[in-house]
């Protein structure tokens, strides 16, 4: 996960510079939108794992599950902000009118040719505007060379934004060489949010197994906020992960909300194999919640496994997970009242089936660099 957040952050880069303009004439003119994200409460995003508050490790628990989501949770949270920081790099340029230039990559020094058109149709809406930026060179490629396609609105802020990064910067890491994340933005209140952003990410190479059993081939999960208080919901599929058994392949599903002023959280976690095909919440939250994955899989593996041994593996499996600015504080039972109005927002929201996520596939439009 360490990797996926480092390519996300280098592939940012000042480029544009060849149109650069006098600040008021950017601010005046500038018809991109100045925010494509939602923030995400620390409770729920981390960039690494935490450790028990013991130090020790019993074995796989629910607490190195709930970690494990915050790790995720994170990573789409980097990919909507790796987004918005190249758009608030092309507000500085003040790109105020459809038009075309090139420009040399700063990280890989090849040509990148970028394309601004008006009225532009993308998945049945007609967008005000649409960007494309392609590697010059790679042009006759299958993929068209294109590295971000930008479609948006002004006005009422709505917008798609798409990006493979081995097209912006050709030192992306080989397990990147596929990767592709869109990032789906508004701020016109469809689903009572004042703004929702939803994340897909898909194309990761999978790791040696052996190393890096957990590692995330795809994701998807949208998160809406209402005043201080930020909903998140999705999964991100595993295909090595394995837990007990020699079962392999689980999704994280899971629905979170939390408070960005008091950094509380509140999240319920279902791991169901990687091939479900339920959009219901009972099943993939219920029947294949962390409790009663683990139960099943223990169980079957050690017949005779003693209780208090099985207790053990069992701590902190129960839902919901409460967590506060440092991370995961334990399962099952609110530390405190003020974790009520979470734990109830949680109960209205639904993960994706997990095959849907497992199949996910990400593209750009054809056609790319035409209106």
């Amino acid at each position: 996960m360490k990797k996926l957040s480092f390519i996300l952050t280098i592939v940012v880069a000042v480029f544009f510079a060849s149109c650069q303009k006098d600040s008021a004439e950017i601010m005046d003119n500038n018809i991109l939108p100045e925010t494509f994200s939602v923030e995400i409460p620390q409770s729920l995003s981390s960039s690494t794992l935490k450790l028990l508050k013991n130090g020790e490790e019993d074995g796989l628990n629910g607490n190195i599950i709930y970690e494990h989501l915050r790790v995720f949770i994170h990573v789409g949270d980097e990919a909507a902000k790796i987004v918005e920081e190249v758009i608030i790099a092309i507000r500085l340029y003040g790109l105020s009118e459809p038009m075309s230039f090139s420009y040399e990559g700063d990280d890989d020094g090849r040509t990148k040719n970028v394309v601004i058109i008006a009225d532009s149709e993308y998945e049945g809406t007609l967008w005000n505007y649409q960007m494309t930026v392609t590697d010059a060179d790679s042009e006759g490629n299958d993929d068209g060379g294109v590295g971000m396609q930008i479609f948006w609105n002004t006005g009422t802020i709505m917008g798609i934004a798409i990006m493979k990064p081995f097209n912006i910067d050709r030192n992306t890491e080989a397990l990147f060489a596929q990767a592709m994340f869109r990032i789906d933005y508004s701020e016109a209140g469809e689903n009572a949010y004042e703004q929702e952003m939803t994340v897909y990410i898909s194309g990761i190479t999978l790791p040696d197994a052996s190393l890096e059993p957990y590692a995330m081939e795809t994701l998807k999960m949208t998160a809406g906020r209402n005043g201080n208080v930020v909903e998140v919901f999705g999964n991100s599929n595993h295909p090595n992960a394995t837990l007990f058994t020699v079962s392999t392949g689980f999704n994280w599903a899971f629905v979170a909300a939390g408070q960005l002023e008091t950094d509380l959280g509140v999240a319920e976690v279902g791991l169901p194999p990687s091939d479900l095909n339920s959009n219901d919440r009972e099943v993939i939250l219920g029947r294949y919640s962390i409790k009663n994955v683990f139960t099943n899989e223990i169980i079957d593996t050690y017949p005779g496994i003693d209780p208090a041994l099985l207790g053990l593996y069992l701590q902190n499996t129960d839902a919901p997970g409460y967590f506060d600015a440092n991370g995961f504080v334990q399962g099952g039972i609110a530390p405190s009242t003020d974790y009520i109005p979470f734990s109830a927002a949680i109960e209205n929201l639904v993960p994706f089936s997990p095959l849907a996520i497992s199949n996910l596939s990400l593209e750009f439009k054809a056609n790319a660099s035409v209106k």
